[in-house]
């Protein structure tokens, strides 16, 4: 072998040796660097700020909501009975009147006249009538005594007779000539508001003019009307078997409590259209808050639900599976619960599987959290009412 190559082969042996000189170096360095423990601040998941609330336990009722209209227990429109001229008009537009009060009068005097004929048509009659009775017992005297003939007899009885049945017409033209001067006074009928008048005095008025006089209507009590899905029908119908089925109307707007009543009805018959059952509430409505026509929101009490585990409706979330909350273990880490839930109110859930009362589930902050994250407790933000206050 030359001298050149031996030169060549060291130096490869040279470069080499070199080159794991310098990789056990870094290996050295490095090495130690990866195996070096981690800060504890590095190492530490940071904590997820949440609202938490209590999971309660207390009683719940149960209520179906649905829309609803108002309507008037009774409404009457005035109209006049016999046909006269307005002489007064006895009541203000709006106002609430007793039933029997009087709301106008017709021209009395062409039914007086009527009445006062009728009167003297009777008294004509009956002088008539004791004339014929004087001659029939004048001729039952003669026919004693041979000096009348039994056929005269019969044919007074039979005068006397007609007369007393005209008498009794007499009695009858007379009661109805009365009927039609008591109806030149319009009475309510029932209490209620009276509303808009449509004639005024000096009119002509008449049985079948197309407006009525006023339209008089009773909103104490009042009725509500509303439809429930046919599948509430079995719950419903189980409430009423139980008892009086308590009912709530609230404004339009679902926040205000206007009246307490109660069911009254179920309607035989379901409209198979929209698959839905009307339903009728009855409110005494003392305070006339409720009034025909109006819209309103209307809660039927269906059952209570004893000692049940409720939560804010803001900790239920629905995942692919059904709904879940986020339960915070002692240690301050949150799991995923599944739990069965029944979505009471915008502010309640009531939780019927999967939670027990006393237990910490997240009300606000789920976005960030995953199992095992550890959470702070932050306190819920101030309502607007209360930041008004403060």
């Amino acid at each position: 072998m030359s001298g050149s190559a031996k030169g060549g082969k060291s130096r490869r042996i040279l470069w080499a040796a070199i080159g794991f000189a310098v990789l056990a170096l870094v290996a050295g360095v490095a090495i130690p660097r990866l195996t070096r423990p981690l800060p504890a601040h590095a190492a530490a998941q940071p904590s997820v700020p949440v609202v938490a609330t209590i999971a309660g336990q207390r009683d719940v009722p149960i209520y179906y909501d649905a829309l609803g209209t108002v309507m008037a227990f009774n409404t009457v429109a005035i109209r006049a009975q016999v046909t006269g001229q307005i002489v007064s008009v006895d009541f203000r537009q709006g106002q609430d009147v007793k039933q029997g009060d009087v709301l106008a009068k017709i021209d009395p005097a062409p039914f007086q006249a009527a009445l006062d004929q009728a009167v003297a048509k009777k008294a004509q009659d009956e002088a008539q009538l004791i004339d014929a009775q004087k001659d029939l017992q004048r001729f039952k005297t003669l026919v004693l005594r041979n000096a009348e003939t039994q056929q005269n007899v019969d044919a007074q009885q039979a005068k006397v007779d007609q007369f007393k049945a005209m008498i009794d017409a007499d009695q009858a033209a007379i009661e109805a000539a009365r009927t039609q001067l008591g109806f030149t006074t319009i009475a309510a009928p029932i209490g209620g508001v009276v509303g808009f008048r449509q004639i005024d005095i000096g009119n002509i008025i008449h049985p079948t003019d197309a407006n009525p006089l006023t339209v008089l209507t009773q909103i104490k009590p009042s009725y509500a009307v509303f439809t429930l899905p046919q599948t509430d029908l079995g719950p419903v119908r189980e409430a009423m078997l139980r008892g009086p089925v308590e009912v709530l109307a609230f404004d339009q707007d679902d926040a205000k409590q206007l009246a307490q009543g109660e069911l009254l009805l179920i309607d035989n018959q379901i409209d198979q259209s929209t698959s839905t059952i009307h339903l009728k509430a009855q409110f005494p409505n003392a305070d006339e808050r409720l009034w025909p026509g109006e819209f309103v929101h209307i809660h039927t009490l269906v059952t209570t639900r004893k000692n049940a585990v409720t939560v804010p409706t803001v900790a239920v979330q629905r995942g692919p599976d059904g709904y879940y909350v986020w339960v915070i273990k002692p240690d301050d880490t949150v799991e995923q619960r599944a739990v069965q839930a029944q979505i009471v109110d915008e502010s309640t859930t009531v939780i019927r599987q999967g939670l027990s009362a006393g237990e910490r589930v997240v009300a606000d902050g789920q976005s960030r959290l995953d199992v095992g994250t550890h959470v702070v407790i932050r306190p819920a933000p101030a309502s607007p009412q209360h930041a008004d206050q403060g």
